[in-house]
């Protein structure tokens, strides 16, 4: 990878946690590590997954809130305009209103150093699957999922939007390169066995492919439902260097963004510049 510039880099912050099913103690969790975040310079910080609430499926709809109204999105503003800091606030369950199904959009929001919302992402492929650890997953019987691509412009860098299992559909995210990301956030709580398996390879594979820099904050640990999160929290830069990661353990990494750096890998590899859409669209 060429060297970094002399020009500053905005500081991003991935958050790890381990969640549980008490929604007041993972909220002092967060604001303890996005204190601390902002502390050490960063002007973004970014959540994990299900941040506010890891607890069981059946009484999931009780934490579900109405878009702008409810105790996690009035945590995100309020935090954001005390620190002043943007936070990418992992995700959450927001209602769909008059779905026949009852079901939730599991919804990454952002917010600005003032407190206001800025950004709305709901997750976009569903994870139903069953990968042997002895729980099933069916997100789409209480998720319904999302049809439009997000790409926040933060002032100091562009960031898209994705959640956890987007990462297996490379085609998304060469949509938010598309649309001019220098970064994008992948808020997740991988499973073990998919985490250890294909976890940072899929990550560093979306960043060479892209040219971008991805921040992945995860999910750590056994939480109080039963389910066991790989953790593992990446952060990556454009040339698919690992920047920095965590374990298993609740923390928080840093990841300086350097659009001169990007630009110059760009410049070099013109990739996005070399794509014939047209002949795979053309052989379907």
């Amino acid at each position: 990878m060429p060297e970094q510039s002399n020009t500053t880099s905005p500081l991003f912050a991935a958050i790890q946690l381990n969640s549980s099913d008490d929604l007041n103690a993972n909220l002092e969790a967060a604001y303890i590590h996005l204190e601390h975040a902002r502390q050490a310079g960063a002007e973004c910080a970014v959540l994990p997954e299900t941040f506010a609430w890891m607890g069981d499926e059946h009484t999931a709809e009780n934490i579900a809130e109405p878009e702008g109204q409810g105790p996690v999105q009035q945590f995100l503003s309020e935090t954001a305009k005390e620190l002043g800091l943007w936070i990418i606030g992992g995700s959450h369950r927001l209602i769909v209103p008059n779905d026949r199904k009852q079901r939730a959009t599991n919804t990454t929001l952002v917010y600005n150093p003032h407190g206001d919302l800025a950004a709305r992402y709901d997750k976009i492929h569903l994870f139903d699957a069953d990968v042997n650890d002895g729980t099933p997953y069916l997100e789409s019987a209480s998720f319904k999922a999302g049809k439009t691509l997000v790409v926040v412009d933060m002032g100091f860098a562009r960031v898209g939007l994705s959640i956890c299992y987007d990462i297996r559909f490379p085609e998304l995210y060469q949509a938010l390169r598309n649309k001019s990301a220098d970064a994008i956030v992948v808020p997740a709580a991988f499973t073990i066995p998919t985490g250890q398996a294909h976890w940072q390879i899929l990550l560093r594979a979306r960043a060479i492919e892209n040219q971008v820099y991805i921040i992945a904050p995860a999910q750590c640990g056994t939480h109080s439902n039963g389910r066991k999160t790989w953790g593992h929290s990446l952060c990556i830069n454009p040339w698919g260097e690992v920047i920095s990661e965590l374990t298993n353990q609740p923390g928080t990494i840093y990841c300086p963004i350097d659009i001169d750096a990007m630009n110059t890998i760009r410049r070099e590899m013109p990739v996005a510049n070399h794509h014939r859409p047209e002949l795979i669209n053309s052989n379907k």
